[in-house]
């Protein structure tokens, strides 16, 4: 009997009119220019095929820079070429891009020309959401809204978002913006089990008070979160060859927990990187859950999470609490 297709359903994001998929899918690694377009365009296809509309860019995507937007261009071209008014296209500027004074942080010189190269890359007129990348601790935080409120209304973005930005600092952005008459979208942070610090300053439950919605990047924490490295030996073909921060999370220590963590996925009947997700589709005011795929069965693995089950007892996150404390 075949496999029932899982489809991804839809969130409101924070207090706008915009649906955003559950599961979104990022670009952020893969799809540089070492990738393939053959296997790239199957990829992107296959989540738009299961309902997943929004697609994560930045200008730093790649590697290397403007690389992973010159490969979603020409799928915009191809595989995507009737579907603009289907999907929900986000890109980024902030972190280092190009040498030289203006190719990082959050001055209107740098937000400006890394749009409108990314506009250029993809063969877009507008990008349905803008995001200032990161926060910059020099340039004045109202340079940086008053670029973003001019970005909308020049009609290059239809929304604007942040990223990785603290509590307090959205407060204040927020603040800026809607001065400006611009509410922001979202907030898009790491989280995931093992990375729980945004709940240090209650950001999620804050981000709902302020009518913003959240997305969420690396909930599997770049792969430590699946099965793949549970015998404590990194795979030949995995990340962890080339990343040292997967490296130093794959303590002993980290590794009899997560053996542990994926005993009680077991008892949930589901895989370690299923039950890493809905325990993100779980919490308060996630709006959507942001992966990557290196190949159509990782994502659809990651896409079939939405088929397991979503509800968690409460000694079920304690000792998921236990285990990785937040």
């Amino acid at each position: 009997m075949a496999k029932e297709r899982v489809m991804v359903g839809y969130r409101r994001a924070g207090r706008s009119g915009l649906l955003l998929p559950e599961i979104s899918f990022g670009l952020w690694q893969n799809f540089g220019e070492g990738g393939d377009d053959r296997v790239a365009e199957e990829i992107v296809a296959t989540a738009f095929d299961h309902g997943i509309t929004y697609f994560d860019l930045a200008d730093n995507y790649g590697p290397p820079e403007w690389s992973a937007e010159e490969r979603f261009g020409r799928m915009l071209r191809t595989t995507l070429s009737s579907h603009r008014d289907e999907i929900v296209i986000a890109t980024k500027a902030g972190h280092l891009c190009w040498n030289g004074p203006y190719g990082d942080w959050g001055s209107k010189k740098h937000l400006i020309a890394s749009l409108d190269r990314s506009l250029q890359c993809m063969g877009l007129d507008y990008v349905d959401i803008f995001y200032h990348h990161r926060p910059d601790p020099d340039t004045p935080m109202e340079e940086t809204a008053e670029t973003l409120a001019q970005i909308v209304r020049s009609g290059k973005a239809l929304y604007v978002a942040i990223s990785k930005y603290s509590l307090a600092e959205t407060v204040r952005m927020v603040d800026l913006l809607e001065r400006q008459g611009i509410h922001p979208l979202v907030n898009q942070v790491r989280y995931n089990i093992m990375d729980r610090h945004i709940e240090g300053d209650g950001l999620l439950h804050g981000l709902a008070g302020l009518g913003m919605g959240s997305v969420i990047f690396s909930p599997l924490n770049q792969g430590i979160l699946t099965d793949k490295y549970l015998s404590g030996t990194i795979p030949s073909d995995s990340r962890g060859v080339r990343s040292e921060r997967i490296q130093n999370d794959l303590t002993d220590d980290n590794l009899e927990r997560l053996r542990s963590l994926n005993e009680l996925a077991a008892r949930r009947g589901q895989s370690l990187a299923e039950m890493a997700i809905t325990w993100l589709l779980a919490r308060e005011n996630v709006t959507s859950v942001l992966v990557g795929a290196r190949t159509v069965d990782q994502l659809l693995e990651n896409i079939g999470a939405l088929a397991t089950a979503r509800d968690f007892s409460s000694e079920e996150l304690d000792v998921i609490d236990r285990l990785f404390r937040p």
